[in-house]
């Protein structure tokens, strides 16, 4: 075993050097690479959601939610490619390494501060999310294997909290990766295990239908018995919605793996378009279909309501998918978050031996790997802590409306365009100033009234 220290000279701060070092990573990422790193942070816990959330809105006001935040994705996610570089989006010699690094360098290390906030925020929320959804799918496959095997009953035996718990155990393990440059092959197994699930729940929603001999649903939704119900389920439902789309906290991470030429912003865009647009058709199929198989009976989370499926091996494959898409998932959102900390921690404590120093271990029928305390210890009980309060607060569609009220405004509005304004020197009061404000207020409205309803809903649940 060889150790090596991690620590800079005296004369250079250690994260500077660690910036510079990350600069010189060899970026061969390509627009596909990309889509598929996008793909699989959008598509996972959302898509699953989405029946229940056409279901409050109807036929008429759910699809066209869908292909509304999708128009604001990809406007926002054009703002925030332009901010990778700077002064010149494309050929401007400063480049940011993460979201962070963009808000730091275009609007000051105050608001970069503020925004850290909300970065970490939802990063540590989607974990939480991908750990209640991942049980979920764990907890469908038993339950399902236990409808077809009567003479074993005792396959049903486990609760959800035991398969948060092996969850949890995976992702341990896989947490130990140095960095986002090394996932790229989990984004991409992750990536087309997203594929098969959309395609077997459409499938299965279609065959609902057919042996229904008629779609379900209304234009109104779902009836509730007063109105104030029904706002707070629209509010819950437009957040998952929401919940579903936004990228933007990893899209700078993403943009750094690009190679160039062509410039990084029209590779990010042309990524951007292209997930977008395959995200929209299978939201929007996974959706409807779904909404048409069950009607008001449409289920939080699509898939466990094929339990009783006479296709029960499909529905479990299904699920595994998931559960495999999630495994990736959960390494896409928490990587950056690993970085922001441990480089801060390595910047606050230059000297320590425990937080600089990395070790060279090679074990008998593996390859050498890299060891550091300060990873092993810091990720094990960031993965414990994701793990524990997704057991305390497994409310699906809640905790992902609550998300979305968090972190759908600051991150996927209102940073990008105030990024976007001040590097554009675009003139107050101007058309474009005027309809980029806008935007803006809008989208704080709506991210007030999608946080407020799922509250309410979390604390309904907890309360019955």
């Amino acid at each position: 075993m060889k150790d090596q220290e991690g620590s800079a000279t005296d004369s250079t701060p250690l994260l500077e050097t660690q910036y510079a070092n990350c600069h010189h990573v060899e970026r061969t990422g390509t627009v596909w690479t990309a889509v598929a790193h996008i793909v699989t942070g959008v598509i996972g816990s959302g898509v699953l959601s989405l029946a229940w959330s056409i279901a409050q809105l109807g036929w008429v006001g759910g699809p066209l939610t869908i292909v509304f935040f999708a128009c604001i994705t990809l406007l926002s996610s054009f703002l925030l490619s332009n901010t990778y570089r700077s002064p010149d989006p494309e050929h401007g010699p400063q480049r940011s390494s993460s979201y962070l690094d963009a808000v730091n360098l275009h609007k000051g290390e105050g608001n970069s501060r503020f925004c850290g906030v909300f970065v970490n925020v939802s990063l540590y929320g989607f974990g939480i999310a991908y750990v209640i959804t991942a049980a979920i799918s764990m907890r469908a496959i038993q339950i399902s294997n236990c409808y077809y095997d009567k003479d074993d009953e005792t396959k049903c035996g486990f609760a959800g909290p035991y398969f948060m718990l092996i969850f949890g155990a995976i992702q341990v393990v896989l947490s130990q990766t140095p960095n986002f440059h090394n996932i790229q092959w989990l984004s991409i197994v992750a990536a087309i295990t997203s594929f098969f699930y959309a395609f077997i729940g459409m499938w299965l929603s279609a065959g609902q239908i057919r042996e229904n001999g008629y779609a379900e649903g209304s234009i109104h939704g779902i009836p509730t018995s007063t109105g104030m119900d029904k706002v707070w389920l629209v509010a819950q439902a437009l957040g998952d919605i929401a919940f579903s789309y936004p990228f933007s906290v990893i899209l700078i991470e993403i943009q750094d793996t690009l190679k160039s030429p062509p410039p990084e912003n029209q590779t990010m865009k042309k990524a951007s378009t292209i997930s977008v647009i395959i995200t929209t058709f299978f939201y929007l199929c996974c959706g409807c279909l779904g909404y048409a198989a069950f009607g008001n009976d449409t289920p939080g989370n699509l898939l466990t309501g094929f339990t009783s499926n006479a296709e029960h091996w499909l529905v479990d494959f299904a699920n595994a998918c998931i559960v495999i898409h999630l495994v990736g998932a959960y390494q896409v959102y928490s990587q950056p978050l690993f970085a922001n900390v441990e480089n801060w921690l390595r910047f606050k404590f230059p000297d320590s031996e425990f937080v600089n120093h990395v070790y060279f271990l090679k074990l008998p029928l593996l390859p050498a790997f890299q060891l550091s305390f300060l990873r092993l210890s810091f990720r094990t009980a960031y993965v414990a802590s994701t793990t524990v309060i997704a057991m305390l607060f497994p409310y699906f569609n809640q905790i992902l409306g609550v998300l979305a009220g968090i972190i759908y405004y600051p991150l996927s509005i209102y940073f990008p365009v105030e990024m976007y304004l001040s590097q554009s020197n675009i003139e107050p009061w101007s058309a474009k100033w005027v309809m980029l404000r806008g935007f803006s207020i809008g989208g704080f409205v709506l991210g007030l009234f999608t946080l407020v309803g799922s509250i309410e809903g979390i604390v309904s649940a907890k309360l019955s």
